[in-house]
């Protein structure tokens, strides 16, 4: 690998860029020295970066790339979108197309388009909070990320410059109690506006959990958010709430909505929803207004990604290779000997790695050192996550990848992770309280 270009312009782009990344996760931190600087283009699963260096890439974009980079159908329905425009002074058609397409698919009375999720599950909450008259909001103490509004993270370790008031407001409860939960109502009589979560993340629910956590809701009067940022066109195209077969009040889309295009989704139940237009004089919430909400390229790359999803079997095919890739890592990790120190976890659709040092805890320094020993070898692979355009031969040159970076962890946990790591360790974005 040669990165000579790559860290002449790194520099200067941390020079310009707090952290040199627009997001916490994309950042130099994050990764070995060795990883790839800048990415210059993208096709299907590949990616090349500014110094020539190409690889097979997984995350797709931090899981917005369902489909592939340049997808060419979705490329072409933007680029005919173009040619009449991309922001306008009144709606556009394509805000019904994709207003009609998306709700037909997802099965809610009513949506409202906006940029990234943080602000989409704020609109929810502060919807919540009008619908219910209360303020309080409960969310799951295990979940990492909801929103970068200050609701949210005031309860993580990155919390300077947020008011202490706002910690008062954020209460949490275990992943997957019903008692833990019960006991915040017990003890909030009344004020709990929300209960905001993602319905699985790497483990399935517990039996009953879900639709328990939708019974209660229902008693107490709180509005019950579903953050389908990540399960959504991944789990089931009707999202999470399609295979556990729950109800939300409210639900969050994105990053796959429209294959990477900047684009998400607050939909729900029209008695809630409408608390967001002004159809009455005494409706005074002032839910989404954004300039570029509505930005016609995005809208047209959403209503193409939703046909694709209708019409092709992308949602399988993201299982079928996940599955392939899980038991491919799975044999090379029993050969190694590897079997207490790697995990594979979660869905196929959305696979996760666990690395442990010698001591059998969850290491940085180890991960760090499979990211660099893959990323020598051709793959980009902060996470396992696959997208449409992983073909069978993908999946094999990957796994042979890996198996060459196992054996150099291997001999790590005998020889000690310094003497093979090229650099520094990564490190977290953030953890939790």
């Amino acid at each position: 690998m040669t990165t000579d270009r790559a860290r002449q312009l790194q520099a200067r782009l941390r020079g310009l860029v707090p952290g040199g990344s627009h997001t916490y996760a994309k950042g130099d931190d994050q990764y070995p020295e060795l990883a790839p600087g800048l990415i210059a283009r993208g096709r299907g699963c590949h990616v090349w970066d500014v110094d020539g260096n190409e690889f097979i890439e997984y995350g797709m974009g931090l899981r917005a790339v369902t489909l592939g980079h340049a997808f060419p159908p979705v490329v072409e329905a933007v680029r005919r979108s173009l040619d009449l425009g991309t922001n306008f002074t009144r709606p556009s058609i394509l805000e019904l197309e994709c207003a009609e397409a998306l709700l037909d698919v997802v099965g809610a009375d009513m949506v409202k388009f906006t940029k990234d999720g943080s602000t989409a599950n704020t609109a929810a909450l502060k919807l919540a909070r009008a619908y219910t008259g209360r303020d309080l909001v409960a969310i799951c103490a295990e979940h990492p990320f909801l929103s970068y509004d200050d609701w949210f993270i005031c309860t993580t370790t990155m919390d300077a410059g947020i008011p202490d008031s706002f910690r008062s407001q954020t209460l949490r409860f275990p992943y997957g109690s019903l008692d833990g939960l019960a006991a915040l109502f017990e003890a909030n009589p009344g004020r709990i506006a929300a209960v905001i979560l993602e319905a699985a993340r790497v483990e399935e629910p517990p039996a009953g959990f879900l639709p328990g956590l939708q019974a209660m809701c229902r008693h107490h009067g709180a509005v019950f958010i579903l953050d389908e940022m990540i399960t959504g066109f991944r789990w089931h195209l009707n999202g999470a709430q399609g295979v556990y077969g729950i109800e939300p009040d409210l639900s969050t889309w994105g990053k796959a909505l429209a294959n990477g295009f900047a684009l998400s989704a607050l939909t729900g139940r029209r008695e809630i929803m409408r608390l967001g237009g002004r159809e009455r004089e005494d409706e005074r919430v002032f839910l989404l207004s954004t300039t570029h909400g509505a930005e016609s390229p995005a809208l047209a790359a959403a209503v193409k990604t939703i046909e694709i999803y209708r019409t092709e079997p992308v949602v399988d095919h993201l299982h079928r290779q996940g599955a392939r890739l899980r038991a491919q890592m799975g044999e090379s990790i029993r050969c190694h000997g590897l079997e207490a120190y790697i995990e594979v976890l979660g869905r196929p659709c959305n696979l996760l790695y666990v690395t442990r040092g010698p001591d059998r805890r969850p290491s940085q320094e180890f991960r760090t050192l499979l990211l660099q020993e893959t990323i020598r070898r051709g793959i980009l692979a902060p996470s396992l996550v696959v997208s449409y355009s992983h073909s069978d031969a993908d999946i094999d040159r990957t796994t042979e990848a890996f198996d060459g970076a196992f054996g150099v962890y291997a001999r790590a946990l005998n020889d000690g992770v310094e003497r093979h790591l090229a650099g520094r360790p990564s490190r977290h974005v953030f953890e939790r309280k």
